[in-house]
């Protein structure tokens, strides 16, 4: 019986829920399409939106690589140490696309959820990794700890984004076609 026993329930139950959010945010992604297209939306999608995905599919990969049925420990931490380490390097470079994207100006709490947060998830899967053979009981809760974090960074992010769309775009757009200054659309 090897440390990743007794986690198949919490893994079924975390990456399942990842895969249904990484649907959900392409239909939410859809529904938003028709929205006027401002300059600069590409770039502050790759700062806000894009991240969402990533997130979700690191939890779905983490739930993957833990429900392998290893012989040990040993070769899931590497596997969850490197993508610790490639998504706490991405959780920088979203940082920088926050910084240099000029469509919104990113409040603390963005900058909490958007950064902060998730190089603390990847930060703390990198970590685990290291202490995976000596500690694997504790690595494992490590891991499911960072798979929870980045599953609700997400949804926070998605909810965010979404109800920014809906209650500022979307008032703004409305509020410029009952003026007349939709520009002849």
């Amino acid at each position: 019986m090897t440390a990743l026993s007794g986690w198949e329930n919490f893994y079924v139950i975390v990456g399942s829920s990842a895969g249904a959010l990484i649907g959900l945010q392409f239909v939410v992604m859809t529904l938003l399409a028709d929205m006027p297209i401002r300059e600069g939306t590409a770039q502050a999608g790759h700062a806000f939106a894009t991240p969402n995905i990533v997130h979700f599919g690191a939890v779905l990969l983490l739930a993957a690589l833990v429900s392998v049925p290893w012989n040990g420990v040993l070769a899931a931490a590497i596997l969850w140490g490197s993508l610790g380490f490639i998504g706490a390097a991405y959780s920088g470079i979203v940082a920088r696309r926050m910084r240099a994207q000029e469509v919104y100006k990113p409040e603390f709490e963005d900058w909490l959820f958007h950064a902060i947060l998730p190089f603390v998830a990847y930060a703390s899967l990198a970590g685990s990794a290291f202490s995976g053979y000596a500690h694997p009981r504790g690595s494992m809760f490590a891991v499911a700890a960072a798979s929870l974090l980045l599953l609700f960074v997400g949804i926070h992010n998605a909810w965010d984004a979404v109800t920014y769309h809906v209650f500022t775009q979307r008032r703004k757009q409305d509020a410029k076609v009952q003026t007349g200054q939709n520009g002849g659309q």
